[in-house]
């Protein structure tokens, strides 16, 4: 590591530290900034590159896991839960859980308390998989070994909704997918909670086309951030919705496959089976 970026590592930690410390109080960027003694845009342009995100988001970040711990405290009232996390009201705290959570503080508190969950087991030419969802749309794929199991992953992501053993439309398209024709993916309706960063990694694999792979490199640079690979890396490894959001058509720029969520003889599997598809007769 040279010098200069040995000092903007230092410059980064010292921001990450000091905005854990005083979240409470709402830090700008220009306060931020000032204590690493660099220009606001500077500062901005330089914290992303290196965290993977804007100084902003990580401020919410940090907000907003502070806020769920207080939400787990039956006892704290919503107004309470805003106050004590320095936001300026209950409206705040709403749009900071819907824009991060994809659900409302109070839902959050309720443990997805009236969210009706629909789910059902079927089989795919990769195995068995778990597919649910919302009024909003598909909410969870995931192939399984274990149905008792991957049932109980499902109830400890939302241990208070309603759950009904059943398909729907949204499930029913999804899994059109996995037949001879396919279902575009733009026509698919997907309820995603996860950060902005997070969704905005998940968009850019909505883009690589069925047998084309890419690598975390270019998915880096495709969001803007050629800096975040290891941190694409991590959001790719936290998809919740297998081969809708194909996860599985990227790969390390050295050409290796390198890891997948859901097994890596599944992820070969895969591509080859998508390969064989889009080849021209």
């Amino acid at each position: 590591m040279s010098d200069q970026q040995s000092l903007n590592y230092k410059r980064i930690a010292t921001a990450l530290d000091y905005i854990q410390d005083h979240f409470l109080t709402q830090p700008n960027l220009d306060e931020v900034a000032e204590k690493v003694h660099l220009s606001p845009f500077h500062f901005q342009r330089l914290f992303s590159d290196w965290a993977g995100t804007s100084p902003k988001r990580f401020l919410q970040f940090t907000t907003l896991s502070y806020a769920k711990s207080l939400l787990k405290e039956q006892q704290a009232s919503l107004f309470d839960v805003a106050h004590q996390a320095g936001l300026s009201g209950t409206s705040r705290l709403h749009d900071l859980f819907v824009s991060m959570e994809a659900m409302t503080p109070a839902e959050y508190k309720n443990g997805g308390k009236n969210l009706v969950i629909n789910y059902h087991f079927t089989e795919t030419p990769f195995g068995t998989i778990l597919i649910a969802s919302t009024s909003k749309g598909v909410c969870h794929l995931a192939f399984i070994d274990d149905t008792q199991n991957a049932f109980l992953d499902l109830q400890i992501q939302y241990p208070n909704a309603l759950f009904k053993n059943t398909t729907d439309d949204f499930q029913q398209q999804a899994l059109q997918i996995f037949g001879h024709e396919g279902a575009p993916l733009s026509q698919m309706k997907l309820h995603l909670k996860g950060s902005p960063f997070q969704l905005k990694v998940w968009q850019a694999l909505l883009k690589i086309p069925m047998g084309q792979l890419n690598t975390y490199k270019n998915i880096a640079e495709a969001i803007e951030k050629p800096t975040a690979s290891r941190a694409v890396g991590t959001a790719i490894g936290s998809n919740p919705i297998a081969f809708l959001i194909p996860c599985h058509r990227v790969i390390q720029s050295s050409g290796l496959l390198g890891g997948y969520r859901w097994g890596t003889t599944r992820k070969t599997a895969i591509i080859g089976w998508e390969g064989v598809k889009t080849q021209p007769e």
